[in-house]
């Protein structure tokens, strides 16, 4: 896993540094400021935007991965990189009209507030055909394994945008239709940033021939977009159905916890972009041992790191409230904990999902998808109205653990492996009893002090069992390389 490990820690570092910016604007900035209420609205359009995404994408950068390394000459690459860069052309051509139209209809439907399509009617499709045709072009990275670039642009670039246009509108250089407008050109500029940067990765010569398999890709990119569709439906329902259901601030308050939990899956979110296509390549030249052993690795790797960035999350919830120190946010610190455990769980699946997306059996993910899709709109409107956003985070812990426990029995079934060792349990353990060794530590005299000695504390008896028990290889590598540097 070489090459896994070299871009892996380059993308950590990254999203490390995404996230932290992200924090500045999430728990900072935005309640500081503009104030909740802002916040909220332009959380719900951003996850009102990543619903319609896959409509207009229409899963083609995924048919991009499974299929680039199935092309035997320059020739069939060629067709299938303008292939996924025109086909959504033709999907343009048939939601514009259709949005123009109907958006309010729409938008009320998606988030149960005609306001929002009434104030801001084109930013969310505006942003979704940015973010379609830039997943598009970072898969093309991906293929020819050049992810760093595409990571930072994708992890990094967002939020700082979003850190200059809060500064912006704190000094009142800009306003709320302004900061918008600048949102949205913001995303285009970084969609021509990842154009041109892929271009010069690969230039691919224009073919007036469509792929061979056009049949074959167009199936694949069907039911892909379908469970695509469903799998944003699920990210992003929960926001919407607060926003519909409760208020704006809700929505804030929810959308904090949410990124606070998101860092115990930013790991994964690294390892993913650059495992996709060389799983894509395992499977086509149907090598299963290269499969489980990528499988088995990713799923350790990515246990010990989320695990540990679990316990530093969630032992220091208290004192990280205590710094926002902003009325109502403290109210989802249970929010946190409930969905970081199921993101840990996602986690540990390794790259299974990439598997799952790659192999023939994809179909599979499509009725997962809807019906998970189904099951969230159900448990979300039940919980939420029973029990506010804690139920929005009970019904997102639910559907993740369904839709996992289903894809990890559907590869055993086809391929007789599963993501899980020995050292899975000791992993889990451990978690378990730093959790309570470290739970009782009260806050000191500040909190920033508390969280630094606390996660100091974490990461030491952390690194026992990890050494102890030779968790992972490439991890003790890693801080082996450090240990030489400083």
């Amino acid at each position: 896993m070489g090459i896994i490990a070299k871009q892996s820690i380059y993308n950590v570092v990254s999203i490390g540094f995404a996230f932290l910016i992200g924090a500045i604007n999430m728990v900072f900035l935005y309640p500081t400021y503009p104030g909740k209420e802002f916040q909220g609205l332009v959380v719900a359009l951003l996850a009102n935007s990543n619903l319609i995404q896959p409509f207009i994408s229409f899963g083609v950068q995924h048919t991009l991965i499974k299929y680039f390394s199935d092309c035997k000459t320059k020739v069939e690459r060629d067709r299938l990189l303008w292939f996924v860069l025109l086909f959504p052309l033709v999907i343009l051509a048939l939601i514009i009209p259709l949005y123009s139209q109907y958006n309010s209809s729409i938008l009320d439907f998606i988030s149960g507030d005609e306001s929002v399509g009434s104030r801001f009617p084109f930013l969310i499709l505006s942003i979704a055909i940015a973010t379609a045709y830039f997943e598009i072009f970072f898969s093309w990275l991906r293929v020819h394994l050049q992810s760093v670039f595409g990571n930072f642009l994708k992890e990094v670039y967002p939020r700082l945008l979003t850190f200059s246009l809060l500064i912006a509108y704190i000094f009142e250089w800009i306003d709320l239709n302004n900061f918008i407008n600048y949102l949205i050109f913001g995303y285009y500029l970084r969609l021509f940033c990842i154009a041109a940067y892929s271009f010069y990765v690969y230039l691919p010569k224009f073919q007036f021939r469509l792929p061979s398999n056009l049949i074959s890709m167009l199936r694949y990119s069907a039911l892909i977009f379908l469970s695509g569709a469903a799998a944003s439906f699920i990210l992003d329902i929960d926001k919407s159905m607060i926003f519909a259901i409760t208020t704006d601030e809700n929505v804030a308050f929810y959308a904090v916890a949410l990124y606070i939990a998101a860092v115990v899956e930013a790991p994964g979110r690294a390892m993913f972009q650059i495992t996709s296509p060389l799983v894509a390549t395992a499977l086509n030249s149907n090598d299963l041992n290269r499969l489980e052993a990528l499988l088995k690795k990713s799923s350790t790797n990515l246990m010990v790191v989320s695990g540990l960035a679990f316990l530093i999350i969630n032992l220091n919830l208290l004192d990280f409230y205590e710094i926002i120190n902003q009325e109502g946010y403290a109210s989802a610190f249970s929010v946190v904990i409930i969905v970081s455990l199921g993101k840990f769980f996602s986690m540990s699946m390794g790259c299974l999902n990439n598997i799952i997306s790659n192999s023939k059996y994809y179909a599979y993910v499509f009725w997962f998808s809807v019906s998970s899709a189904v099951l969230a709109v159900v448990l979300n409107y039940y919980f939420i109205n029973a029990y506010g956003i804690i139920g929005a985070a009970l019904a997102t812990l639910i559907v993740i653990v369904f839709i996992n426990i289903c894809k990890i029995l559907l590869i055993y079934a086809v391929y007789k492996i599963h993501p899980y060792n020995s050292k899975s349990l000791s992993i889990v353990l451990s978690i378990f009893l730093i959790y309570g060794i470290i739970y009782s530590i009260p806050t000191l005299i500040h909190p920033f002090l508390s969280i630094a000695i606390r996660s100091l504390l974490i990461v030491s008896l952390f690194m026992i069992p990890l050494f102890l028990f030779r968790w992972s290889s490439d991890i003790q590598a890693l801080i082996e390389r450090f240990k030489k540097i400083f």
